[in-house]
């Protein structure tokens, strides 16, 4: 029987001929379809600017760097992410630490935002950037984080990596009303794909300009960012030290088209999120969480097991992965991990997100996902709960 992955990505045609007009031109890379790509990104997010790069872990790492994270600094964000949005603090230099989520939605917490930041400025170890993470698409309480960061000078970086297409306040996420920046990724499983790729929006000229720079090995043409008098026409410098970090016409020509479909994916997803919930609500699970200021891109569906029904999460994996269907967990909190638990994090730390990860469980969720294999998800689970007790892997 075949494997029902939890998140693929769709391919049309239309995105076929898209890639194939672009390989049959003049620009596979550093051309036109770039910046078209940027531009429709931008306008589609009600944002100013926006800055492609190869993928989502770029374009964290060149946001904290355009904003001068160093040695010395600190970035906090929440446990419940991939690690890329706590690795991008390490890789410019800067200390990371954490701030547990809120036992609803399994954002990061206000109110525990709070406490830190009112802990750190009593001994002087404020961040200087922030990450909140728009867990499987659902925006966090940003107006909220917005003014606990504002009042103490950090600056926000929203990881929107799950969020493209989705709402908050009934505003594109991405508008950055609440950050200097909003990140994407374009992976696979994504909103839209690149195959691999990444955005920053933003709305601040000056941090525009300088991802510019940075995605590029840090080398310009434009006589304002020299030092130094050119040589002539040919003439570029280097007054930065980066990385390669853009993204291809081929790629972008992929997204351009991806996009024009992307509400369309995100009104797919909201149907399969309403038909999981109406079918599921009569099992021990925690459906994912929905709320009024929000309208959630529904990058992933994950369940919460309910009591002792935790201690049969490897079991309801393994089950699920035997009959074929493509389960997984989003995600290991951060600070459990062996390189982190290495810098001194260790269990008990962030609780809410250690209580998360007990019981969660990732459902495949994609616009391709037919309402037969989501049947045959749902019929899993049922089997499963009707012939095992809670707490243990047996039952009748």
């Amino acid at each position: 029987m075949k494997t029902i992955p939890y998140g693929r990505q769709q391919i049309t045609e239309s995105d076929v001929q898209a890639v194939e007009e672009v390989l049959w031109g003049d620009w596979l890379t550093q051309g036109p379809t770039v910046s078209a790509f940027e531009e429709q990104v931008a306008r589609y997010c009600h944002a100013r600017y926006a800055v492609a790069v190869s993928h989502g872990t770029a374009a964290l790492q060149l946001v904290c760097q355009a904003l001068g994270l160093g040695a010395g600094d600190g970035l906090w964000t929440s446990p419940i992410t991939f690690a890329a949005s706590a690795n991008c603090g390490r890789y410019c230099g800067a200390t990371v630490n954490f701030v547990d989520i809120e036992r609803e939605g399994y954002n990061l917490s206000p109110a525990a935002l709070e406490q830190a930041l009112q802990n750190a400025a009593a001994t002087g170890t404020l961040p200087k950037i922030l990450i909140p993470v728009h867990f499987a698409g659902l925006s966090c309480d940003m107006e909220a984080i917005h003014t606990l960061a504002k009042r103490y000078g950090v600056a926000v970086v929203e990881d929107g990596c799950h969020a493209l297409g989705g709402k908050y306040q009934g505003q594109p996420m991405g508008d950055c009303r609440y950050s200097d920046a909003v990140v994407f990724s374009f992976h696979p499983v994504k909103s839209i794909t690149t195959g691999e790729g990444g955005m920053v929006v933003t709305n601040r000229q000056d941090l525009y300009e300088k991802l510019l720079l940075l995605r590029s090995h840090g080398i310009t043409r434009d006589p304002a960012l020299m030092a130094q008098p050119s040589h002539g026409p040919w003439f570029y410098d280097q007054v930065e030290l980066s990385y390669n970090f853009r993204l291809t016409d081929i790629q972008a020509a992929l997204g351009i088209s991806q996009l024009q479909r992307l509400n369309d994916f995100v009104a797919k997803r909201e149907e399969l999120v309403a038909r999981y919930n109406r079918m599921l609500a009569h099992m021990p699970l925690i459906l994912p969480h929905w709320s009024v200021n929000s309208g959630s891109a529904n990058h992933l569906y994950v369940v919460r097991l309910q009591g002792e029904w935790t201690a049969n999460r490897a079991h309801l994996f393994d089950t699920m992965r035997e009959e074929g269907i493509g389960v997984n967990v989003h995600y290991i909190p951060v600070h459990l991990l062996t390189l982190y638990r290495r810098l001194g994090f260790a269990p008990g730390d962030f609780p809410q997100a250690e209580w998360y990860y007990e019981g969660a469980l990732t459902l495949p969720l994609h616009p391709s996902l037919s309402e037969v294999e989501q049947n045959r998800v749902v019929a899993a689970l049922q089997v499963y709960f009707d012939r095992h007790t809670p707490g243990g892997e047996m039952g009748r």
